[in-house]
């Protein structure tokens, strides 16, 4: 399998994209991390070359093969290591990710094979080691974006240079259009009370209903801002009034693994029964990872018409037009606080999390429903005014 070729104005143009939109530009006092496998250097490189120019310290953080998103620990940790010795985590670690200002994470890997099948206690140890890291990344201006590779391809099913032609198309498509229609749902989200949204479960026949408040949470719109390629309205909901089922038929990737077909149940904000057609015991070591990965942490509309093609990877088939999803785990400090960091606002988030409506947890897993025709969502409605699928947008009904 030969590796992907792509064109070195698309490269630049990804990279400046990254670097001046995503995470507002770089100044001098900027150090930004730029992690990533090695794989995917031809990307890596050009970023790191618009930080220099632009004045910034770049700091280039190499991924190992078998460390999914360069955890704190690799998969091989999770497997031979012992408790002890997960919890020796380097202070040099520490303060490299605490020096940061900005983060931009090349995703793509060389053999997502190397770190999936961890038993569920590892990987639930390796997720809950990595969280403070994560909590520092989201404490930042960041971007996630992902690097075609050939096991990647190869695990969509899509021949490389097809695939390759796809994901960077849609990577280096200016997303700021994206705004607009985004704009058009905010007044419903930023006023809504209560959420409601209905799927089909397709092997049992019947109507699913889920239900949850979003009286305390703040909309967020992503153009560009957070992930490459973007398009979503998300929030935080009350995870402690999420009622009902859901029923979510696109697969995403998880740890290597493919999670289809999920079924969920919840009761008082937890899920309390829980199924999947492919990768249930994968959903099992998400679901069991702590108390908050029994909870959702976010909800969210896909607005990105360009995206055709609903692929595995979650960056991707969560941005699809016309899609929804949920994460179970944690929720997003700014979907109740637009600065988390404010003394004032790091107590109401304290007093949101002590009642439940503020998620904490080590995960957080996008799983996602179509809403297109053919799909497995039927309605979604806030505050009993429809929101409708139209032209690969979803509009206010």
């Amino acid at each position: 399998m030969h590796e992907p070729r792509i064109e070195p104005e698309k490269l630049d143009l990804w990279a400046r994209l990254l670097v001046t939109h995503s995470i507002g530009g770089v100044t001098p006092e900027d150090r930004v991390m730029i992690k990533g496998e090695r794989i995917a250097w031809p990307l890596i490189e050009r970023i790191e070359r618009e930080v220099i120019a632009a004045g910034g310290i770049p700091d280039v953080c190499i991924v190992p093969p078998n460390n999914e998103r360069g955890k704190v620990w690799s998969a091989a940790m999770g497997r031979a290591g012992s408790e002890e010795q997960l919890a020796r985590v380097p202070d040099w670690h520490r303060a490299r990710y605490a020096s940061m200002t900005k983060y931009i994470e090349v995703l793509g890997a060389e053999s997502p094979a190397s770190y999936a099948g961890l038993a569920r206690e590892a990987a639930a140890a390796l997720a809950r080691a990595d969280r403070p890291f994560a909590d520092l990344r989201l404490a930042r201006r960041w971007v996630i974006t992902l690097y075609p590779t050939p096991a990647y391809a190869e695990m969509e099913g899509i021949p490389l240079d097809e695939y390759v032609r796809f994901v960077v198309d849609a990577s280096t498509i200016d997303p700021r259009p994206l705004l607009a229609a985004e704009e058009r749902l905010e007044p419903l989200f930023a006023d809504g009370k209560r959420m409601e949204v209905v799927t089909w479960h397709p092997g049992e026949g019947r109507e699913l209903v889920l239900t949850m408040s979003l009286a305390e949470s703040i909309p967020v719109l992503s153009h560009g801002l957070r992930n490459v390629p973007d398009g979503e309205v998300f929030t935080s909901p009350d995870a402690s009034s999420v009622e009902g089922e859901i029923f979510l038929d696109l697969p995403i990737l998880n740890g290597g693994v493919d999670v289809s077909g999920i079924h969920l149940v919840f009761e008082g904000g937890r899920i309390v029964k829980y199924s999947a057609r492919e990768g249930e015991a994968q959903l099992a070591a998400i679901v069991g990872t702590d108390d908050g990965a029994r909870r959702l942490g976010e909800v969210a509309l896909g607005m990105n018409p360009s995206l055709t093609r609903a692929l595995k990877h979650p960056l991707f088939v969560e941005k699809v037009g016309g899609t929804l999803h949920v994460a179970i785990g944690a929720s997003y400090e700014t979907c109740f606080e637009r600065d988390p960091k404010d003394p004032a606002s790091r107590a109401r988030l304290e007093e949101l999390a002590a009642r439940g409506v503020l998620n904490r947890s080590a995960q957080h897993v996008d799983i996602v429903c179509d809403f297109r025709g053919g799909g497995c969502g039927l309605r979604v409605a806030i505050d009993g005014r429809p929101v409708v699928v139209k032209g690969g947008l979803w509009v206010p009904g």
